[in-house]
């Protein structure tokens, strides 16, 4: 049986909201609307980059435009790691998974550019076979169509696969699937419900995935 572990990016692998929020308000402040703290970004992030700008411009009681969008995609993929780091224990623990024989990808709603960026200026983007965004394909999460083709990608099966992912769209993913999913308690999100197992830490999952 082939072994592949699919990871979340934003609030799984990385922290990445104080970038989300820097380039978010650079973009506001800009239009002459109030910015955004950490915990209002990270209510907001999720769903991708163009849900993101969407719901910023609607708490401030403004519509985005494509030119907004576009602008935000343009400085956020270059400045997508400049405050944003890893989890504790992320590089060790996807060194420890590679050499047990796991595959590993990424499958996450933020567009592939800026999530290669990301992961290459982190050093992690080595790890991974394949790195699929919300852009990729013709679905996302929750969609399974999204990890269904990261699956196909990397030559994997469902009953091999395992997601990790701290969102309610990775666990509806997982599910439509058939793929065990492990919810990353640590992320952006507060509900885990749906899950096969729960990680606190990052550095569980070596011992979570030989129980499941």
């Amino acid at each position: 049986m082939s072994k592949l572990a699919v990871f979340d990016l934003d609030g799984t692998l990385v922290d990445s909201v104080p970038d989300l929020k820097a380039a978010l308000n650079r973009l506001v402040v800009a239009r002459g609307l109030a910015p955004f703290t950490d915990a209002e970004t990270q209510a907001m992030v999720g769903d991708g980059a163009r849900a993101l700008v969407e719901r910023g411009f609607a708490a401030r009681s403004a519509e985005m435009t494509e030119a907004d969008y576009q602008g935000f995609l343009s400085d956020y993929t270059q400045n997508a790691a400049v405050l944003s780091r890893p989890y504790p224990g992320v590089a060790d623990t996807l060194t420890t998974l590679a050499q047990a024989g796991w595959t590993l990808a990424v499958c996450t709603n933020k567009p592939e550019r800026p999530a290669r960026a990301l992961l290459d200026t982190l050093g992690l983007l080595r790890f991974f076979a394949v790195v699929a965004g919300g852009d990729s394909f013709a679905v996302r999460k929750p969609d399974p169509g999204h990890l269904g083709a990261v699956i196909a990608a990397c030559r994997g099966d469902a009953d091999g696969t395992v997601m990790v992912g701290d969102h309610h769209n990775d666990i509806l993913a997982a599910r439509g699937c058939g793929v065990r999913v492990i919810w990353a308690s640590w992320g952006y999100s507060a509900d885990g419900a749906g899950a096969s197992a729960e990680a606190t830490r990052f550095t569980d999952l070596p011992a979570i995935f030989a129980r499941l």
